[in-house]
């Protein structure tokens, strides 16, 4: 069994990247989710308990904030450059919202839980 480190330092920059790939962020050999949003109480290659995550709403405020800094943007150029009928500005924008929302949402929380666990927050200090 693939322990994770449980002192010492954690690699930050592993640990985002398996969290962003929803692999789980100690070990990378097994999935962190179960379902959409929840992640698996302990990860079955290395043991890592994931119930002591807390990423509460951080994960919809950071998706909230890059779809923002994303889509605005496009939807101003796409504005000034095409007369587009209302009816469609106000389909397309929020449709793209949701479906580019619901893309980053998993990725994020998964990043969030990764950071958790490489700075020992929450719980994740204290070994396994």
């Amino acid at each position: 069994m693939n322990q994770p480190p449980s002192f010492g330092e954690r690699d930050l920059r592993s640990a985002l990247l398996r969290g962003l790939r929803g692999e789980c962020p100690a070990c990378g050999n097994a999935k962190l989710f179960g379902r959409f949003l929840k992640p698996v109480p302990q990860c079955p290659a290395c043991g890592q308990d994931w119930t002591l995550h807390s990423a509460d709403d951080l994960p919809a405020y950071l998706v909230v904030l890059i779809l923002g800094h994303m889509l605005v943007p496009i939807l101003v150029a796409v504005n000034l450059r095409y007369d587009l009928p209302m009816w469609l500005d106000m389909s397309l924008w929020p449709g793209l919202a949701v479906i580019f929302a619901l893309l980053m949402i998993q990725p994020v929380k998964g990043m969030v839980i990764g950071f958790q666990w490489a700075k020992r927050m929450h719980g994740f200090g204290s070994g396994r």
